[in-house]
């Protein structure tokens, strides 16, 4: 049986900041996930990119789910390596 602590809704994921446990640089907050319907699991989330690409369109940012190293009570801490552009 899953301890009730464990359980997260989406609302409440998507209220949660977003750091980056290699630099600490707040990401911000998650704006979809990708989730695999058949095995009914999380592959990713999707953060908003703060940098406009061609156009003005912003590129989201997707970090692989095994990437999210802990939820905590406000935030959830991700290994961002690669996945997050530096400025």
């Amino acid at each position: 049986m899953q301890d009730e602590k464990s359980l997260h809704s989406l609302g409440n994921l998507r209220s949660m900041e977003i750091i980056d446990i290699n630099t600490g640089a707040k990401l911000g907050f998650i704006k979809d996930l990708k989730i695999d319907c058949d095995e009914s699991k999380i592959i990713s989330i999707i953060l908003p990119s703060h940098r406009a690409s061609w156009f003005g369109k912003n590129d989201d940012i997707e970090i692989p789910w095994q990437n999210v190293k802990k939820i905590g009570v406000d935030v959830v801490l991700v290994d961002g390596g690669e996945y997050i552009l530096r400025e």
